[in-house]
């Protein structure tokens, strides 16, 4: 878990020191749940917009800290109950004892240990990254350029996801955004950027005001900003971490189950989330 905080795919790798195999298959099930690298810039940018105050000075990164701290707290628990139900369910088996055995003391061998790193850790990743990260960046500039009449396949697609996107409090172009940041959840709020300013290339901001005033031009309220945290946290894996998954479970049924489970959840929270705020 506290490995899924740098990176969901080493996360998962992680698991490999579980020697029960139900067990494993848990850990590596949930560790999505545990916010990455690429989800705290999102969640830290909505937080600073709609949660922190307008002053984003000190007290603002205070508040920005506690309710992050927050946010990964109830991710733990959600962590722990997640699991709880899969022990109890698709992983159901007599849990094993935990014993931890202190191995002999071997003085450290620092060349060879940078060595193995970079190219089992290092490498591996980064090459799983760019082998699904080339092909879809590829994808997100075809449908933003392509056009078809006025408008291009970006927008027709953001159109089409727009209804479902209003009934779970988002909109088609964050869903949309979501879909297509498959290969890194960074690209997420670019996309987005890119989406409302009707730009072709993707695009980044100068700061939170900036990036507020935006948002709020296209109808973004709190309640938008509450489904895009949980959406954030709870959607599937990159493209990475799938294939990571992939590999270490050997079953493409535990891959599809492990994008489907967070992001069933997230979009069940969202519609109670959103359509409870249009009662009040």
């Amino acid at each position: 878990m506290a490995m899924g905080i740098g990176c969901n795919a080493c996360g998962v790798t992680g698991c490999r020191i579980i020697e029960n195999p139900k067990e494993r298959l848990i850990a590596v099930l949930t560790n999505n749940f545990m916010p990455c690298n690429g989800r705290f810039p999102i969640l830290i940018a909505m937080i600073m917009m709609f949660f922190a105050g307008s002053a984003f000075g000190f007290i603002s990164s205070i508040e920005v800290a506690l309710i992050l701290l927050l946010i990964l707290l109830v991710c733990v628990l959600l962590t722990l109950a997640v699991s709880k139900l899969l022990s109890l369910t698709v992983a159901k088996g007599a849990p094993s004892g935990f014993a931890l055995e202190l191995p002999p003391y071997r003085k450290p061998q620092i060349l060879k240990t940078i060595v193995r790193s970079l190219l089992d850790r290092t490498l591996f990743v980064l090459g799983r990254a760019v082998i699904v990260a080339a092909p879809a960046g590829a994808v997100i500039w075809l449908t933003a350029n392509i056009r078809i009449g006025d408008c291009s396949i970006l927008q027709y697609c953001t159109d089409f996801l727009d209804p479902f996107g209003r009934f779970i409090g988002l909109d088609g172009v964050i869903v949309m955004a979501f879909i297509l940041g498959f290969p890194a959840n960074e690209t997420v709020i670019p996309i987005i950027i890119m989406s409302y300013m009707a730009s072709g290339t993707l695009m980044d901001y100068s700061g939170y005001p900036e990036l507020l005033r935006l948002f709020s031009a296209n109808g973004w309220t709190v309640t938008t900003a509450v489904c895009m945290m949980v959406m954030t946290v709870l959607h599937f894996p990159c493209s990475t971490t799938c294939l990571t998954i992939k590999k270490e479970t050997g079953s493409l049924r535990w891959t599809l189950t492990s994008m489907l489970l967070p992001t069933l959840m997230g979009v069940i929270i969202c519609a109670v989330i959103a359509n409870t705020a249009k009662l009040f």
